[in-house]
């Protein structure tokens, strides 16, 4: 069995086959929607050409004016040249109120099949409100009699929090006219105003929680309406991709008068983006996160290049960077007790993600784990879990490592040994599986009284079969332990095991990557348990001949068995035939 040590190159994206993509982008007015976003104008087609039912399109995406505005562009991509006028004319003459058909495009009434939306929009601002002022009867348009005879896009939040605007809507759209009401029951309208004819197609945007509350809130119309995504992501397989994605970017620097990207600025955009995605052939779509690293980039140069882009990434993570930089500064300070030289039994580094509420970014920090083992009934303590400091995730991880050792142990009686693993120094809630990989090295270094090297550190979760399944933060875990073994010289000798399901989400930063090339640190992908084993603690844990921890384990069980027979009162003994028969 061999372990797989990966290289630096493995590190990051492969983009070394897109070059020719970056350098050769034309500089055009070309529309990228439609190669990255071809279920949305699918849909869109298909609202705009519905003619009957009701007209309207759910959306799964974010609510703010970013994807709204871009929708909008869509929907009016989609939609035929409009040929006529909708609406009417109100003419007031006193107290008498008349509708005429629409003549001129200018008439606050009329409009011509316009996209129009709104991220947040009131009552008043929607259907609009009539004004009395000194007996002079005013009518003032909203929003939904400016995209008469268009499509309108609203965020499905302000529906949500709104539920009488969105029965009223949905009454005018059903009904095909806006009937004018008095927002006061008890004060009703001074004058008859005639009905507006309306004809409007609706979509709705939201994410997917409040998409299930719309559900809630009218079951027929979803049951009745288009559905489709704003495409979160592209997966990237080929330069057709990458052009895509690349065209779409720039489309979205041209849209905000930014220059277009550099040859250069492509690269380290695509490592940031996997970052944010979390896969080597994933990057994201975004509008709002495209054009932040954008901007931020336009501050740091008059070129949208590698070197602004760098410099406005370094910045934003300096800036960010205080309370990780004080919690790493408690681990070389020895406040909190972290080993990245020699060798401990029953002590393993794991690796955390950890995530305050209100700050911007996770970071990676190493947490020591250790496992202690004495006679016993079999029982294995959790002490996360005792403290009721551990998640249900935690205890399902705890309990499936558990399970693959006894089955590895094929026991034919229960185990003599009784242990506890505790996440050492750890003051908060501990949930996931990412670290049961580490506490089933824990505990089967102090099972097989075997020491585990500190200079790596693991992570991974395993199921009852051994195999190493994959996790997530795996960048921010891998530099948070790199920056302590950093800071302390690195030994050459240092390094982290992670799941080779893992190998597509790593895009890490330049420092460990120049020092895997340099052979200073080492990342290591497995897909056994067993092999990790092998890492930690230099011994295999399953041979045919010679030495290896599960033979160790065995025979130590062994010893104590043949220790407690012996020590059996005198009329209990005969139950050793039994145990050696």
């Amino acid at each position: 069995m061999t372990s797989s040590q990966l290289t630096w190159q493995a590190l990051q994206p492969d983009i070394t086959r897109y070059q020719s993509v970056f350098s050769q982008l034309p500089e055009d007015d070309i529309d990228s929607l439609a190669s990255v976003q071809p279920r949305l104008l699918n849909a869109l087609a298909h609202l705009h050409h519905q003619t009957l039912g009701f007209p309207l399109l759910l959306i799964r995406s974010q609510e703010n004016s970013d994807y709204l505005a871009r929708i909008a562009q869509a929907a009016q991509r989609v939609a035929t040249q409009p040929t006529g006028l909708y609406g009417g004319e109100y003419h007031i003459i006193a107290d008498n109120v008349t509708l005429l058909p629409p003549t001129d495009r200018s008439r606050p009434f009329t409009s011509g099949g316009e996209m129009h939306f709104a991220e947040w929009i009131e009552f008043e601002q929607l259907f609009g409100c009539v004004r009395l002022h000194k007996d002079r009867i005013q009518l003032e348009p909203g929003l939904i009699h400016k995209a008469n005879g268009g499509t309108l896009v609203l965020s499905l939040r302000t529906l949500l929090s709104q539920p009488v605007m969105w029965m009223r809507l949905k009454q005018c759209i059903i009904q095909g006219r806006f009937e004018w009401l008095s927002p006061d029951e008890a004060r009703p309208l001074p004058v008859s105003i005639p009905a507006l004819p309306l004809k409007l197609r609706l979509v709705i945007c939201g994410e997917r929680d409040a998409l299930a509350d719309f559900q809630e809130l009218d079951p027929e119309v979803h049951e009745m309406a288009i559905y489709t995504e704003f495409e979160e992501n592209i997966q990237v397989l080929d330069e057709e991709d990458m052009t895509s994605w690349c065209r779409w970017t720039a489309d979205i620097a041209r849209q905000a008068g930014l220059p277009m990207p550099e040859a250069d600025f492509w690269p380290p955009l695509i490592n940031e983006s996997v970052r944010f995605t979390g896969d080597q052939e994933t990057l994201p779509l975004c509008p709002r996160w495209l054009l932040r690293q954008l901007q931020e980039a336009s501050l740091h140069g008059e070129r949208l290049d590698a070197e602004a882009l760098q410099a406005a990434l370094e910045a934003r993570g300096w800036r960010e960077s205080y309370l990780a930089e004080r919690m790493r500064d408690e681990i070389l300070l020895k406040q909190i007790l972290i080993e990245t030289e020699g060798e401990v039994v029953g002590q393993i580094n794991g690796l955390s993600v950890i995530e305050f509420p209100g700050h911007p970014r996770p970071w990676g920090e190493p947490s020591r784990i250790t496992c202690v083992v004495h006679p016993g009934d079999g029982e294995f303590t959790d002490v996360e879990r005792k403290a009721e400091l551990g998640g249900n995730i935690h205890a399902k991880g705890m309990m499936i490592m558990q399970a693959y050792l006894i089955a590895e142990l094929e026991l034919e009686q229960q185990l003599p040994f009784s242990a506890s693993v505790v996440f050492e120094q750890s003051y908060s809630e501990v949930d996931g599986d990412s670290a049961s990989l580490a506490e089933l090295c824990a505990l089967i270094s102090a099972l097989a009284n075997q020491p585990v090297n500190q200079q790596i550190a693991v992570t991974g979760s395993v199921d009852q079969f051994g195999n190493v399944q994959p996790v997530g933060g795996l960048n921010e875990k891998i530099e948070g332990f790199f920056e302590i073994c950093c800071q302390r010289n690195l030994t050459g000798e240092q390094g982290v095991i992670i799941p080779a399901c893992n190998v597509r989400h790593l895009s890490l930063n330049a420092s460990v990557i120049e020092a895997v090339e340099q052979g200073q640190f080492h990342i290591w992908a497995i897909e056994r348990a067993d092999e990790a084993l092998a890492l930690l603690t230099g011994v295999e844990w399953r041979t045919d001949e010679g030495t290896c921890l599960l033979r160790t384990i065995q025979d130590r069980i062994t010893q104590l068995n043949q220790q407690e027979a012996q020590h059996r009162p005198w009329p209990l003994r005969w139950l050793n035939w039994f145990n050696h028969s």
